[in-house]
């Protein structure tokens, strides 16, 4: 299974920085990420299952969209815009 990593603060919201979860691309990844993790569903997609704005994720350092595929080895890295004045 891919294996999911959370920086702050989505990390604390999920209870955990690191989870090995099920699917086929990175859409189905972040949609069981908020499956087995209510406390973080809608800070990663909205309303309609897209990818926020704001997020950003990399499959194994290369920037992904939703569509991308996964594998069981890869590492598919969650990391939420950096924003201040």
């Amino acid at each position: 299974m891919p294996l999911v990593l959370l920086r702050a603060p989505l990390s604390e919201l999920a209870g955990a920085r690191e989870l090995e979860l099920k699917g086929a691309t990175v859409k189905e990844t972040l949609i069981a990420l908020e499956s087995t993790r209510p406390a973080i569903a809608g800070w990663v997609l909205d309303e309609r299952l897209a990818i926020r704005e704001h997020v950003n994720i990399y499959v194994n350092g290369q920037l992904a969209q939703e569509e991308t595929p996964v594998q069981a080895a890869d590492r598919i890295h969650v990391l939420p815009a950096i924003t201040g004045g």
